[in-house]
């Protein structure tokens, strides 16, 4: 199969539905097909209204046609295929995440805010002990260092756990598994929780507001929630892949599992529910106090 495609610059780059075949190792007529029948690949539009392909379209084929041969049903490989674009060590899932779903209501929060629907996350899947994957950032490591033994707790029921910082280096060994991110890469701006299990799903992404002069509690963030299946799938996916697009062994183990798995459901009204009512507990000042005591 032939790899060597030049990444397309402008429109005299692009591939014709000819040579995105030939570089792929696919038929004309299947291109046409998976087209009509999924949506993909989604070809540019020439203003004669020809379709053109990208280099990137080449290895997403590829990619699907490597995935069916390992089993997985064509609408299986092509959607594990579409939630694993690129996401670079660098890149923001808060922004990767909004695109994808622009139904998503964004709010300003403070860090205290936060922090409280962070704890209740973490409280449901303890009290779910669901056997889940774990996934989140800490900006900086010694904000970790404060959660660690609650994370060392949530791991030991979690099919996996993984902690995002500016660790020094990573360790696929430990529970939860840490990956080192460098000082300066933009996702340490960012305020992740994600939890994907079969009776609890949860997704929580945020990032810091720059320039607003506020500190400690009152730092504001912009955020997005959200207890829908395949937004906790995507927010996952996103998360595992930018840990291991900086070399984490244990981020790119994670990937591997979202993507042989199904789409969790959308966790019940009641664990829902049950969030919420933690978040006011400890939004009331009391449970937070008790909390960091």
């Amino acid at each position: 199969m032939d790899t060597s495609v030049a990444s397309p610059q402008g429109s005299d780059d692009l591939l014709t539905i000819g040579e995105l075949s030939k570089h792929a190792g696919i038929s004309t007529q299947l291109v046409r097909a998976w087209e009509q029948r999924f949506g993909f690949p989604e070809p540019v539009r020439l203003p004669s209204g020809h379709r053109r392909y990208t280099a990137a379209d080449v290895r997403a084929v590829q990619r699907v046609v490597e995935e069916r041969d390992r089993g997985l049903r064509l609408e299986e490989a092509i959607a594990a295929t579409l939630r694993s674009g690129q996401l670079g060590e660098g890149a923001s899932v808060y922004a990767a995440l909004s695109r994808r779903h622009p139904e998503l209501t964004s709010y300003t929060l403070t860090k205290r805010t936060l922090l409280a629907l962070s704890w209740a996350i973490e409280d449901e899947a303890v009290a779910q002990s669901s056997h889940g994957i774990l996934l989140g950032t800490f900006q900086r490591g010694r904000y970790y260092g404060r959660s660690r033994r609650r994370w060392e707790d949530l791991a030991r029921t979690a099919r996996a756990a993984v902690a995002i910082a500016d660790f020094e280096s990573h360790d696929d060994e430990s529970r939860p598994a840490t990956v080192g991110l460098p000082a300066d890469s933009p996702l340490l701006r960012e305020w992740i929780v994600v939890h994907e299990a079969p009776d609890f799903a949860v997704a929580l992404v945020a990032f810091e507001l720059p320039g607003h002069g506020a500190t400690g509690d009152d730092r504001l963030f912009e955020a997005l929630w959200s207890v829908d299946g395949g937004v906790v799938r995507d927010a996952a996916v996103l998360t595992a892949q930018a840990g291991a697009s900086a070399g984490s062994r244990a981020s790119a183990d994670v990937l591997a599992v979202l993507e042989q798995t199904p789409t969790r459901p959308s966790t019940p009204p009641a664990a829902a529910t049950a969030v919420f009512n933690r978040m006011v507990a400890y939004t009331d000042g009391t449970s937070l106090r008790a909390r960091r005591s």
